[in-house]
């Protein structure tokens, strides 16, 4: 199961903040964040990825960007 964290309407460092919260209590897994800003974006993207994360995509939905993160 994909969890979801939506931190849009928030600026950062709340969107990286839930994001490396999450991703510590879950250890491994899937996850997909919702930001709606290119900073946040890059943020959450460079910030998982120093976690050991792999960023697997990011697409654009309306004025959301989705950044889909995995780590096995």
């Amino acid at each position: 199961m994909v969890e979801k964290i939506d931190a849009r309407g928030l600026s950062c460092p709340q969107p990286v903040l839930l994001t490396l919260n999450k991703l510590k209590a879950m250890g491994s897994g899937e996850v997909e964040v919702l930001v709606d800003n290119e900073t946040s974006k890059e943020n959450v993207t460079r910030a998982a990825s120093a976690q050991g994360w792999s960023v697997t995509q990011i697409r654009e939905d309306d004025d959301t960007f989705v950044v889909a993160l995995v780590k096995k």
